[in-house]
């Protein structure tokens, strides 16, 4: 069983890495500090399950899902929150991720959680699970940024954590030309009016931290 451990923090990452070892017996653990070095590790290897922090510096837990989907659609991929962001853990499951658990119940969730990953289902918080109910109780597109396509939201999320069009670009490889029509269209879809509306709007809904 191999497994990659994303997460900035290292006794994080060590004490998820000496559960799992705990767990099984044979199982291999990677680790990874940043999304751009979990992103090297999935290049080199395939691994059962990913765990991915969603708080990174530099390029988000977001981003790297969307780009580990991207690579390999069938990539296995647990969601790990410092806070239950459920707007954040509603886009993560729309990107692909398997399961979404916050950190102050990753002990007592994080077995549960695996289990029902490896077993080809996925693993939701509770608190997760009842915005997820709401929101079939909703009319269809009730929150903006849900009209957006994953592409469009990873850049919405860029641009209101202040981001220039030209960090976008490198970051996405894409062309400056290319993000700013992405801007355009993000902003006409979602009704606003420039950058700091978008921040606002972001932080209101726990889009960004």
């Amino acid at each position: 069983m191999r497994f990659l451990v994303v997460d900035d923090h290292p006794l994080i990452r060590r004490g998820i890495r000496q559960l799992l070892e705990e767990a099984y017996v044979q199982a291999e653990v990677a680790e990874a500090d940043s999304g751009e070095a979990a992103l090297d590790e999935l290049r080199r290897q395939r691994f059962d399950l990913v765990i991915l922090d969603l708080s990174l510096p530099g390029m988000s837990g977001l981003d790297v899902l969307a780009k580990a989907i991207e690579r390999r659609p069938d990539q296995r991929v647990l969601m790990l929150s410092m806070h239950s962001e459920t707007e954040l853990g509603v886009q993560a499951l729309r990107l692909g991720a398997r399961g979404y658990i916050t950190k102050d119940n990753a002990t007592e969730q994080l077995f549960g959680a695996i289990s029902k990953i490896l077993g080809g289902g996925r693993f939701i918080t509770a608190e997760l699970a009842e915005v997820l109910a709401d929101r079939l109780a909703m009319p269809p597109l009730a929150l903006p940024h849900e009209a957006l396509s994953s592409r469009e939201f990873r850049v919405m999320r860029m641009l209101a954590a202040g981001q220039t069009p030209t960090e976008i670009a490198q970051a996405l490889a894409l062309s400056v030309k290319t993000v700013s029509t992405y801007r355009s269209r993000i902003l006409d879809k979602m009704g606003l009016q420039n950058n700091a509306d978008l921040t606002r709007y972001c932080l209101k809904h726990t889009l960004i931290d």
